[in-house]
């Protein structure tokens, strides 16, 4: 069961590759919320036994909790020095950092989680085996950050994906709040083409897309008005229309799972795209976090 608070911290995967604890720090303090710190250690991998005079269980407990604990201690002093007013407190875990991470999510407000740009030859909290699996059980939305936050667009703007199911609904309304807080505009993109089989009327295909589009953003911009919205019919694939759009966005909004505008693709696949392709931050959102 999901439980959010005021005070509900924003989780943190780390390891001794993060490589920008200041973009995962600023997410705390951009929100006023407490940042918790994880460090999470799987099964050791076969063959990675060091020492054989050692029993493999206490080897594998007691060198990688010393080093866990040294990269807990690194980042929160590094936190304690940027962000002074932020309370942060760390937990050192066994488990595969996916597991850990999801279950850290149900009292969270965000999980995020660092990355270099996917398919590099070194990843752990960065990667598909992590990012996706934990986007899949996370009861609060995921954020993973490859590139330093950046914009060459002015004024700053989001990008979320919408499709007309549920669970873009969420994101959109995700979407929103992130928009508020970075003080950027939204753009709220619907992604369509030709289906291979099949007659299509395609201005009247075009015409449902629009309104769909309309309806899932409809009424945001009353509750939140300093957000200037802005949608769009795109055609072509999902991932590289989205990932392209994204190109100079402060973020990318997607949700979880999806329908409908992605003509049957799993928003999952969506997801696992955007990951590989989109360098700014990608905001995975769960339908569950409404319900």
């Amino acid at each position: 069961m999901r439980t959010e608070t005021k005070s509900s911290p924003i989780v943190v995967g780390v390891d001794a590759d993060t490589e920008r604890p200041a973009a995962l720090a600023d997410e705390a303090r951009r929100r006023r919320r407490p940042l918790a710190l994880v460090h999470a250690q799987g099964e050791p991998l076969p063959g990675s036994r060091q020492d054989p005079s050692l029993p493999s269980w206490q080897q594998w407990r007691d060198e990688p909790h010393a080093k866990g604990s040294a990269v807990l201690e690194d980042a929160l002093a590094f936190v304690e020095k940027r962000c002074p007013g932020v309370a942060a407190s760390a937990l050192l875990a066994e488990g595969h950092p996916a597991w850990v991470l999801a279950e850290q999510s149900r009292h969270a407000a965000l999980v995020v989680v660092g990355s270099r740009h996917l398919g590099a030859a070194r990843e752990l909290f960065s990667s598909a085996a992590v990012a996706l699996p934990l986007s899949a059980r996370s009861a609060c939305p995921v954020v993973v950050l490859r590139e330093d936050e950046h914009t060459t667009h002015q004024p700053p703007h989001l990008v979320v994906g919408v499709d007309g199911s549920p669970n873009s609904a969420a994101a959109v309304d995700f979407a929103f709040q992130e928009a508020e807080l970075r003080g950027a505009n939204l753009r709220a993109l619907y992604v369509w083409h030709t289906p291979l089989l099949g007659a299509l009327d395609e201005h009247a295909a075009l015409q449902e897309c629009r309104r769909v589009l309309a309806e899932t953003t409809a009424g945001r911009t009353a509750a939140r008005p300093s957000v200037e919205l802005h949608h769009e019919v795109v055609e072509g694939h999902p991932v590289q229309e989205l990932s392209r759009a994204a190109a100079d966005a402060l973020g990318l909004v997607v949700g979880t799972r999806g329908r409908g505008g992605f003509r049957g693709m799993l928003l999952g696949s969506v997801s696992q795209g955007v990951l590989h392709h989109a360098y700014c931050p990608v905001f995975l959102v769960p339908h569950r976090r409404h319900q």
